[in-house]
């Protein structure tokens, strides 16, 4: 089974009808739509760290629940990010025991924070300059663990979908 961490909306385009790609979303996103409706503090901009630990929780059970029977699963983030996270926060050093026991496919796809398509919303709160200094945690955190870093291209996302899928036939 091919676990591939995809940074991006490239998931929308990658899942479904559109090309048929089995496709795990974002886990921040829901960790933080769910803390709101219930009025949690596992929030990044509350409780950074009680909200990187929810994530990594997130991240494995998205893993068990991964249709292992797909040629391709596509993670819109996952462990890795939520363990540098969390890392980063409290100094923990959670990366190497994570990302060394649960690995994905050997590429993984990054997309860097670009200024003119970044926006903010009610679970993404972090500006521009956290987005481009966490992108460069994550470059050296999928580095020291072996990974083949793809940075996307600065293309429509259908082209970048078209890209990515070009680069896993290589």
């Amino acid at each position: 089974m091919g676990l591939n961490v995809v940074h991006n909306l490239l998931r929308d385009i990658l899942r479904g009808k559109r090309r048929g790609f089995a496709t795990i979303n974002e886990p921040g996103p829901r960790i933080v739509s769910e803390e709101l409706k219930s009025g949690g503090r596992a929030l990044p901009w509350v409780d950074a760290v009680a909200f990187a630990r929810r994530a990594i929780e997130v991240s494995l059970a998205d893993r068990t629940t991964a249709d292992v029977s797909a040629h391709w699963v596509f993670f819109d983030r996952g462990l890795i990010d939520a363990a540098a996270a969390l890392e980063h926060v409290t100094g923990e050093p959670v990366v190497q025991r994570l990302g060394l026991v649960y690995r994905y496919n050997k590429r993984v796809f990054l997309a860097p924070p670009w200024p003119d398509i970044y926006t903010l919303d009610q679970e993404r709160r972090h500006s521009l300059a956290e987005a481009v200094a966490e992108y460069d945690r994550l470059i050296g955190v999928y580095s020291s663990l072996g990974y083949d870093i793809h940075v996307l291209p600065k293309v429509s996302v259908a082209e970048r979908a078209e890209w990515i899928l070009a680069s896993l036939t290589r």
